[in-house]
């Protein structure tokens, strides 16, 4: 009588996993990715959405088959709050580079904010910012940038954003503290920037942070450190 041969099952397919990481402060996403990868001893991974070094907040985390997600999450509506700085700029828009020029801000009041703040509500064209990972002519903006072009050598495209929702606190002035509900592919600092030529002046990003994507929040987020103790703990067990 013949052996019949044991069919060895196919092996289960890693169907991945979503994780929502609250971004360090001068971290890049990548630095994330790179971290997790190694604690997780994740085969793939990848992130929905870039936040700049010297953003904080939300940053979604996708492996295995969930990675096919990604666009999904990308697409999706993004909440951030912050601090604008009027009177002062910077090539960057944010506190990567040195401030470049002063501007007057006396002539700033509420009624020149509030007015401002009506032109970046709804859908609006947006330059992308010269420090930004946008691509012309095959190099990336901010590759440029280094090498010390401006916005002026630099043909870049507006795009379509939605602002849904722009608020800002001026109690602190000239630091203007602002909460938006953008778009994807939305710049913040492109917004920063705009606000502050819109009140016949200047504006810097001092702060950032991406508080939700769609229905996840950062309040569901874990640190870094939070998530190696967790992976640490799950392999002991």
């Amino acid at each position: 009588m013949s052996e019949e041969k044991v069919k060895t099952p196919p092996p289960v397919a890693d169907p991945g996993e979503l994780i929502l990481i609250d971004k360090p402060l001068t971290w890049t996403s990548f630095d994330v990715v790179k971290k997790l990868k190694f604690a997780g001893k994740f085969k793939k991974i990848g992130h929905a959405g870039t936040l700049d070094p010297l953003a904080t907040g939300l940053l979604i985390l996708c492996t295995g088959k969930m990675t096919k997600q990604i666009d999904n999450y990308q697409g999706q509506e993004k909440e951030y709050s912050g601090t604008l700085v009027l009177g002062k700029t910077t090539p960057s828009i944010d506190l990567e580079t040195e401030f470049d020029q002063e501007y007057p801000i006396n002539h700033v009041t509420e009624e020149v904010m509030q007015h401002a703040l009506a032109q970046f509500k709804g859908t609006i064209l947006q330059i992308p910012p010269i420090y930004s990972a946008v691509s012309v002519g095959g190099k990336r903006l901010y590759e440029l940038a280094r090498q010390g072009k401006t916005d002026a050598d630099v043909e870049i495209k507006s795009r379509e954003v939605t602002i849904s929702r722009f608020d800002i606190d001026a109690s602190r002035f000239p630091e203007v503290d602002f909460s938006i509900v953008c778009s994807k592919g939305t710049y913040i600092r492109s917004l920063v920037r705009d606000f502050g030529l819109a009140c016949q002046s200047g504006a810097y990003m001092k702060a950032l942070r991406r508080e939700r994507i769609g229905e996840f929040n950062v309040a569901e987020a874990l640190t870094i450190e939070q998530f190696v103790e967790q992976r640490k703990t799950e392999t002991q067990v």
